[in-house]
């Protein structure tokens, strides 16, 4: 099979999952459903294609350790949806943007360039903790513990979303 086959039952299941997923955690998918839906096939098709859910208007790398910062949801929907109301592909909304009280516009490109966001790899603070302390790039949830939690009990983002922060 190819990919870029992707049946209707498919994104039908992933869209309702998404939309329910968005909406226990204080997120909106956009409302033009057949744009939605078309943006959740291109998640599916990349999910088959690298193994992972990058974003479908983003170039991925195919690896996942380069591309962890494009995993839907991205690093940088929420300063998106803060500034612009969407996040670079539009399938996350505002509030405002749903109920028509502001409209939708191109949000400009927030990922750095590969060399940027290699120099921006965190150097550690010595802690006096017992423990590592972990934060989830998605949605900043942070736990103390070993190891990361396998998804983040918020936003449900995989273990390799994870930072250590401390």
């Amino acid at each position: 099979m190819n990919a870029e086959d992707v049946d209707q039952e498919a994104i039908e299941r992933l869209y309702e999952r998404l939309t329910r997923e968005a909406e226990e955690g204080g997120y909106h998918l956009n409302p033009d459903v057949p744009f939605t839906k078309n943006l959740v096939r291109g998640l599916i098709v990349n999910e088959r294609r690298y193994g992972y859910p990058s974003c479908p208007c983003r170039l991925a790398m195919g690896s996942r350790e380069r591309d962890r910062d494009i995993i839907c949801p991205c690093d940088y929907r929420d300063p998106d949806l803060d500034q612009y109301g969407a996040c670079y592909c539009a399938l996350y909304v505002s509030g405002a943007i749903l109920r028509g009280e502001r409209e939708l516009t191109p949000v400009p490109e927030r990922r750095p360039p590969m060399a940027e966001r290699r120099a921006q790899e965190p150097v550690l603070p010595a802690s006096s903790l017992p423990w590592p302390v972990w934060r989830c790039r998605v949605c900043g949830y942070l736990c103390a513990r070993t190891h990361p939690p396998e998804v983040c009990p918020i936003c449900r983002a995989t273990q390799d979303r994870f930072e250590r922060f401390l």
